[in-house]
């Protein structure tokens, strides 16, 4: 998948993939509605990060949730 261009189509994959790598329980939050193509660069880099990590500690999962947070809207 290309993901170098800004689509929701891409916000959505990549928002699958990062609750999936997470294991989150909570996935309502992260709707991929709930997060638009303007903030996309930010979404992309937290993305290629989460998907390049074998393994995720509480505290990061905590920080990385936090972060996705602000990217919503």
């Amino acid at each position: 998948m290309d993901l170098s261009n800004p689509s929701p189509e891409n916000v959505s994959f990549m928002i699958d993939k990062i609750t999936e790598k997470l294991r989150m329980v909570n996935v309502d939050a992260m709707k991929a509605e709930n997060f638009s193509t303007s903030k996309y660069e930010d979404l992309h880099y937290m993305y290629k990060m989460v998907m390049k990590r074998n393994n995720i500690t509480p505290n990061e999962m905590q920080a990385i949730a936090a972060e996705l947070g602000t990217l919503r809207g």
